[in-house]
């Protein structure tokens, strides 16, 4: 699994390194804990915790309490950042950006990041 996850992180990387303003890529469970993460150094800490990645799970269990269907994504926009959440259960996919970062490319990066996707929730189900 080593092997899978280091792979992983390259491609997460190389994606950071493509889009102009994405600080962080990081895959939790809906819990908010870590899976896999990739950052740089302007990531801020506060975004990346488990108790802020975790209310996602909130938000989308209200959203489907007011009878508006399964949630797939939600974007939060920050004075400085903005925090898009990809609804892939059992995981979550949560990306950092500047406010000024291009939401229509990371909205993009989703069918690129299924493959990745479905090889952790696969190893997540197993354990």
């Amino acid at each position: 699994m080593s092997i899978m996850v280091e792979e992983a992180r390259k491609y997460l990387q190389d994606i950071i390194a493509r889009i102009s303003g994405l600080y962080c890529i990081l895959v939790t469970d809906r819990d908010g804990v870590p899976l896999l993460k990739v950052a740089t150094e302007k990531t801020p800490e506060h975004a990346t915790r488990p108790n802020f990645i975790s209310t996602f799970g909130l938000a989308i269990d209200q959203g489907s309490k007011l009878g508006l269907g399964k949630t797939s994504t939600i974007i939060c926009s920050y004075s400085q950042y903005q925090v898009i959440q990809m609804n892939k259960l059992p995981l979550v996919i949560s990306f950092i950006t500047s406010d000024s970062c291009n939401t229509g490319h990371v909205l993009a990066l989703e069918t690129q990041l299924d493959p990745i996707v479905s090889d952790l929730a696969s190893v997540v189900a197993e354990s």
